[in-house]
């Protein structure tokens, strides 16, 4: 059986220069995919000021807007908390969620982040599958200790036999992260695997950043690319990368 994923960090909706609202167009690219399993960063879940500014606002979360009617299952880490908003990471899913956990993994009160951890179970093969979705630090010496904070909890909350796949935001400039995942882990990134390197996903206008990444084990890589063309290029400041894997 094979699963599409995505992940994608959707800047609160807005465009790449926050000027506009696109939220909407991101809805219906997200759904033309048809990925499986998504994995979001930047999502909104309150924000009392955006929702008296903006007509066009949902009257929802941003990710129960996104889930709507394609992806019944989801889970909401809440990372960065105000008092009249806050946002984080999302896990949508056409799969049950058996379990789930945010941890919260920030260095500071100006970065607040987060490391969303869900089990889902895939019924058609009964075979279940450990999802981490991330957003990390700006400067390298903050993504070091988030890093081994991640390592620890992928450690000690799965079995060696068990497959899993982490994603998101990773910031890595440097293309320092490879060198931070625990060797233990086996983890491999998708688009190093098919194509040699991560794959440029930064500005979403002119991309030449690596910063987004998709690592994985117990799973076989078929594809995995940037989505660089329109609608994608007009919306967020990231380019969402598309992976499908088959269950080695």
């Amino acid at each position: 059986m094979k699963i599409t994923v995505l992940t994608y960090n959707i800047h609160k909706g807005f465009n790449t220069f926050g000027t506009k609202l696109v939220l909407y167009g991101i809805r219906q690219s997200l759904r033309d995919t048809n990925a499986d399993i998504l994995f979001l960063q930047e999502v909104v879940g309150e924000n009392q000021t955006l929702v008296q500014s903006h007509k066009e606002w949902p009257t929802e979360s941003q990710f129960e807007f996104l889930a709507d009617q394609v992806w019944p299952h989801f889970s909401y880490g809440k990372n960065a908390v105000f008092s009249d908003r806050h946002h984080g990471n999302a896990i949508l899913s056409k799969f049950p969620i058996e379990f789930e956990e945010n941890l919260n993994i920030s260095n500071n009160t100006l970065e607040q982040r987060g490391l969303l951890h869900c089990k889902i179970l895939v019924p058609p093969l009964g075979k279940r599958l450990h999802l981490f979705n991330t957003h990390i630090d700006l400067l390298a010496q903050g993504r070091k200790k988030q890093m081994n904070k991640i390592n620890s909890r992928i450690e000690n909350s799965t079995q060696d036999s068990e497959g899993l796949i982490l994603a998101g935001d990773f910031n890595d400039w440097a293309h320092d992260i490879p060198d931070w995942i625990a060797p233990k882990l086996a983890l491999q990134e998708a688009h190093t695997v098919l194509h040699g390197k991560p794959a440029k996903s930064f500005p979403c206008f002119l991309p030449a950043l690596r910063l987004d990444r998709m690592y994985f084990r117990g799973l076989r890589p078929l594809s995995c690319r940037s989505l660089k063309n329109q609608p994608w290029s007009q919306l967020s400041d990231h380019l969402p990368l598309l992976a499908e894997f088959e269950f080695a």
